[in-house]
């Protein structure tokens, strides 16, 4: 087993763990520490998929595949932007000035471009799944400013902003699973119908979890103003 086998199979293991503990922190009562820390230890997983994830654009590189390279880099950035957002939406929740920084602006400001390179890339090369997840990366441009703009008068902004980032970190560990998992179970099936399931399937599926939970805690409320008043938070703080 030389070394790049050894590094897609710690990606595979790393996806494993972070399938196992995405749905332990999805279907366990929010903000228990089991919640906490299955969650912390799904984007643990998440870290580790992306350390292992950069030597294969290198490897599709210098495999003459400069489109895949291209592509598998923007999924990296969709995915470290996602669990960026995760994360420090729980430690900033106080805080949305520091939320929203430098760091903040630059990965979304990276993925708006990357995206828009994408879809272009998509539709030279015919090629919808590129197109179509690189409209997900433009569109993260018009979700940022409407989230600064909601932190300013709804407490729970921060809820929002770690819930729908954790939804999408869900398409991505759901893509991977799917694209290895049908192609072993559906064998006799059309190659280019289970990878367009693999892709869309999550992607459709995220939207409606997210609209679920916009009307379940996504509603602005008014800043609570009386002790008496005040619902315990859904997430502590990590």
């Amino acid at each position: 087993m030389n070394t790049y086998e050894v590094i897609v199979l710690l990606h595979v293991a790393f996806g494993a763990v972070a399938l196992a503990t995405y749905w332990t922190a999805g279907l366990v009562k929010k903000g228990t520490p089991l919640h906490r820390r299955t969650g912390q230890a799904y984007l643990l997983a998440m870290c580790g998929i992306l350390a292992t994830g950069l030597p294969m654009v290198a490897a599709a590189l210098r495999a003459d595949k400069p489109n895949i390279a291209a592509f598998l880099a923007f999924l990296l950035l969709l995915v470290a932007q996602a669990c960026w957002t995760a994360w420090r939406a729980i430690r900033d929740k106080r805080s949305p000035e520091r939320f929203f920084g430098k760091v903040y602006w630059g990965l979304t400001g990276a993925c708006v471009l990357a995206g828009l390179a994408m879809v272009a890339l998509g539709l030279r090369i015919d090629q919808p799944i590129f197109a179509v997840f690189g409209g997900v990366g433009a569109a993260a441009g018009v979700g940022a400013l409407r989230a600064r703009r909601r932190s300013a008068t709804d407490p729970k902004w921060w809820l929002k902003e770690h819930y729908g980032a954790m939804v999408g970190n869900g398409v991505a560990t759901h893509i991977a699973f799917f694209g290895i998992g049908l192609r072993s179970l559906l064998p006799g099936v059309d190659p280019v119908l289970l990878q367009n399931f693999a892709w869309f399937a999550p992607l459709a599926a995220s939207l409606v979890a997210a609209a679920w939970l916009n009307r379940k805690y996504g509603r602005p409320v008014k800043a609570q103003t009386s002790p008496s008043s005040s619902q315990p938070s859904p997430l502590p703080r990590w």
